[in-house]
């Protein structure tokens, strides 16, 4: 396997990593409808302020959501290239093809 090609599974098992808690994947659907304040985010959990931003700023950090600032508010919004460049991944990983290594050692592939 190139080393370009890993890198590419290491950046994405990244941000699935980040996907895999329920909460930060219940933010990203409640994200799914617009922009929200985080004050808004953090009616619909049972957790502090300084909890709901560790796991912004983990999003953030995987470029999964954006922030701006407006005055003392924080707003959050989708990151929709780095949810597509998500998806694309994993329907590459999921999909067969010529390029398929099993096709490679002449088997058939079980995807």
């Amino acid at each position: 396997m190139m080393a370009k090609n890993y890198n590419i599974y290491i950046d994405i098992s990244k941000k699935l990593k980040v996907l895999s808690d329920p909460k930060r994947l219940q933010i990203v659907d409640m994200l799914s409808c617009g922009e929200l304040c985080a004050c808004q985010i953090l009616e619909k959990f049972d957790i502090t302020q300084p909890t709901l931003s560790a796991d912004m700023k983990k999003l953030e950090a995987c470029q999964i959501v954006i922030s701006r600032r407006e005055g003392k508010n924080v707003f959050y919004s989708l990151n929709l290239d780095t949810l597509n460049e998500i998806e694309n991944s994993i329907e590459d990983i999921f999909k067969d093809s010529p390029d398929c290594i099993c096709h490679k050692k002449g088997k058939i592939c079980l995807k």
